[in-house]
């Protein structure tokens, strides 16, 4: 007992210790706030000596964008633990993050800028993002429990522009092939103009490069300096979108024969052998029974066109700075770029009218989804609701 109480005190000095140390070094680094020391989450092996009864290993992870000390939680200096690895962590942000030379200031500190300035009709924007990341941080605290440590695999849908320090997740239906197109015309991989750059470009792999192509130190890096934002969709109005592009016109080709083929096999009593072949002619009803048959996702995970938001960004894993929304895309890609430095950029606006077509679309296509299965799919797709802060559509009957 004295010897862990010995170990217990001896950690706690050496935290101490190290963090005025770094207090010390790094005056400019601390600075910036703590919202701009965003941690690692890929796990870290420090030999700090704990007393744990397991060596002199303790393991460092994030669970909802918070350092934690998996080893030493509900210790008495658990604490002093977490004050050395934010301060760790901002100093090595002022070290690795080539903006702080004072030439120009990042878009993760830019942001931390308006929300500690004057008021403003900016800084009311940013005040905005702030309470939708408040209140994605208390959703993920209430809502979700264990969670498995990402992989960096599961980053394949995070994009990264080095030159302006961004992090893009994006999500299939939420204007991302517009944003690939803003991407790769701020870092000069296509015309200044996104408008002229053609969607097969846009999706081409390869042109953007994702945190999966990095290695553990690269991808902990970028994500403590670099703005991270994903844009998200009333759930419902995303699903019947991605219907209507990928199985229900015919340049959807690709898609029908995919998985058009396998629902019609799957679910159709007596199909013609036509629908067999082409996958051509598949209904609403049939694609959403499609996604609430056990065997879909058994067989492999949903596509990413109809994957839920929470499953490709993992919001309560990944700490994200803005949370755009498809109802408010204007202002809020005006927004991101104007912290990226490039307000000149103009993000590709949807034709006039086209949101609210959208809306009556999906509300025609659940109009004959029986309430049953309303309510099926409404709980298959309730944390992207609940995270997101969106409220089941008017017309979805759920009692």
């Amino acid at each position: 007992m004295g010897r862990r109480c010995w170990r217990r005190r001896a950690l706690a000095a050496a935290c101490l210790g190290a963090a005025l140390l770094l207090l010390g070094a790094a005056p400019r680094a601390l600075r910036l706030g703590w919202e701009t020391v965003k941690p690692a989450f890929i796990m870290k092996w420090h030999k700090w000596p704990v007393a744990t009864g397991q060596g002199s290993r303790s393991c460092l992870g994030v669970h909802g964008g918070h350092v934690t000390w998996w080893t030493v939680i509900g210790e008495p200096v658990a604490w002093l633990c977490h004050l050395c690895c934010y301060t760790q962590l901002a100093f090595e942000n002022s070290l690795s993050s080539g903006w702080l030379s004072g030439k120009r200031r990042s878009p993760l500190q830019m942001l931390y800028d308006l929300d500690q300035g004057p008021r403003s009709a900016l800084a009311a924007l940013a005040a905005e993002h702030r309470q939708r990341r408040d209140l994605l941080r208390r959703a993920c605290s209430r809502h979700t429990r264990r969670q498995r440590l990402l992989g960096p695999e599961d980053l394949r849908h995070v994009l990264v522009d080095d030159a302006h320090g961004l992090l893009y997740c994006y999500v299939p239906k939420v204007a991302c092939t517009n944003w690939k197109r803003v991407l790769l015309a701020l870092c000069g991989r296509g015309p200044a103009d996104p408008r002229a750059i053609p969607a097969h470009e846009a999706h081409a792999p390869g042109r953007l490069p994702s945190l999966a192509d990095f290695g553990p130190a690269e991808i902990n890096r970028r994500l403590r300096a670099y703005l991270a934002f994903l844009f998200v969709r009333e759930p419902f109005e995303r699903l019947a979108s991605a219907y209507r592009n990928k199985l229900a016109r015919p340049h959807g080709a690709a898609f029908q024969r995919r998985f058009g083929t396998r629902i019609v096999r799957r679910l159709r009593p007596r199909p013609r052998p036509e629908a067999l072949a082409r996958g051509h002619d598949v209904r609403f009803a049939e694609f959403l029974a499609y996604l609430l048959d056990p065997r879909t996702r058994r067989d492999e995970p949903f596509n990413e066109h109809w994957e839920r938001a929470h499953a490709l960004c993992h919001p309560c894993r990944l700490r994200y700075d803005v949370v755009g929304r498809f109802e408010t895309l204007a202002d809020d890609a005006a927004f991101v770029l104007g912290l990226a430095g490039a307000p000149h950029l103009r993000f590709p606006a949807p034709p006039p009218g086209a949101p609210a077509a959208a809306r009556a679309r999906a509300e025609r296509l659940f109009r004959d989804v029986s309430p049953f299965y309303q309510r099926r799919l409404f709980d298959l797709y309730r944390m992207d609701f609940l995270l997101f802060n969106y409220s089941a559509p008017a017309y979805v009957r759920l009692r």
